[in-house]
């Protein structure tokens, strides 16, 4: 790659300088695949940090896309929506839940969720509510989803927080059962179901159902954040079913309108009249083009049986890092299901983003230790074999390296 291609800072004065970017500028893709503006092929290992469920340039949803933006983009909520309505029964359907309020991102369904959790409690007749949130989880970077994000280092600089959070340890019942027993104006529990940005963190199966009984015992709200492992990324349409649990509340976002922005609050019974008129809104939430991505999104993972793809082809990528990954020093644990995979390391990793992406694979870094494998759930057995191959080689290098 020559220097001339890399886009840097100096190529970019008037973007704010939010990110760390790796130095590729990307022009098109064909299924898992990417280019850049320089011509170099990458096997996309990120989809777009867990957001381009059928890759790049699907054959049934570009045409379906560009059918909608030819009808209608945007129209605005004071105008029924056809599509949303279409879209929430297929959510409703999927999850066993009620009603669904659109949105624009993760960070937003996050947003809504928070204030359902407050309302919940105020109609309780509880005048300051609290939430229950967990160490090293993410829900956002806006001042209330930040102040639920377990993490001192991107709330830093942004204070005061928001109050009203109480904090305990993943995969603890008992802290979860001493916040009941003293804490009388918690009205929620929000979790993520495997933490993403807090390095790939699965909730236990048991603690899963450990907090939907206590959640029932004690009233309260169970909000589970599906944003990033939602939409089938674990082999089911949502990580919870795994637990065979239902919650009350329930985000989404990232995978649901395959690259076209989309959040969703997704509410069953107990949940799903707290708002009211007036009590929550939305300019462009459940614009038709979204709705429509959403829509095709769910017709065309069921049509190509994608569930069953990710449950297999997310096992024997696990099973190739770990076959090749066996006892190499350094290497602190391979973790997550499907295709939301982390490998943590015994040391911050971030120079690896850089490296995969001359060996040809994009990837993230999250947590500063642990690598992000995220792919399209449209990958393949053999795709799956080529990121091993490209990837447990520079990670072996990166161990091998002495830290200074």
């Amino acid at each position: 790659m020559n220097a001339a291609d890399k886009p840097t800072p100096q190529t970019e004065p008037h973007v704010m300088q939010t990110y760390g970017r790796v130095p590729i500028a990307l022009s098109h893709g064909q299924g898992c695949w990417v280019w850049d503006t320089a011509g170099r092929k990458y096997l996309d290992g990120l989809g777009g940090i867990a957001v381009n469920t059928l890759g790049h340039a699907h054959p049934k949803l570009v045409p379906a896309l560009q059918d909608q933006v030819a009808k209608l983009i945007h129209t605005s909520n004071y105008y029924f929506v056809p599509l949303q309505e279409q879209l929430a029964a297929r959510l409703c359907e999927m999850s066993g839940l009620s009603r669904v309020f659109f949105c624009n991102s993760g960070l937003e369904a996050n947003e809504a969720a928070l204030k359902i959790a407050r309302k919940f409690g105020h109609d309780k007749g509880i005048d300051k509510p609290e939430v229950v949130v967990y160490e090293r989880a993410f829900h956002g970077r806006s001042i209330a989803t930040l102040s639920a994000t377990g993490n001192p280092k991107i709330q830093a600089g942004f204070g005061p927080l928001v109050e009203g959070f109480v904090r305990v340890p993943l995969n603890d019942v008992a802290a979860l059962e001493e916040v009941a027993r003293t804490h009388p104006n918690v009205t929620a529990v929000f979790l993520e179901v495997i933490q993403g940005e807090g390095g790939i963190n699965p909730a236990t199966v048991d603690y899963l159902r450990a907090v939907r009984r206590i959640c029932d015992a004690n009233d309260w709200l169970l909000m589970l954040d599906e944003v990033q492992c939602g939409m089938g990324r674990t082999g089911k349409w949502f990580a919870h079913q795994w637990a065979d649990i239902k919650p009350d509340v329930m985000p989404l976002a990232k995978g649901l309108g395959s690259g076209v922005p989309v959040g969703a609050v997704v509410c069953g019974p107990r949940a799903a009249e707290v708002f009211g008129p007036g009590n929550h809104g939305t300019t462009f939430g459940g614009n038709p083009l979204a709705m429509r991505a959403g829509v095709e999104t769910i017709r065309i993972m069921e049509e190509d049986r994608l569930l069953d793809s990710v449950a297999s082809v997310g096992a024997a990528l696990k099973d190739g890092l770990a076959r090749e990954l066996a006892g190499v020093d350094g290497v602190v644990d391979i973790r997550g299901q499907g295709l939301m995979l982390g490998i943590e390391l015994d040391r911050p990793c971030g120079a690896l983003l850089g490296q995969a992406a001359e060996a040809g694979l994009l990837l993230s870094v999250t947590a500063d230790r642990v690598i992000r494998l995220v792919p399209p759930l449209i990958l393949t057995a053999d795709e799956a074999a080529q990121i091993v191959a490209l990837l447990c080689p520079l990670i072996k290098d990166f161990l091998a390296t002495p830290t200074p």
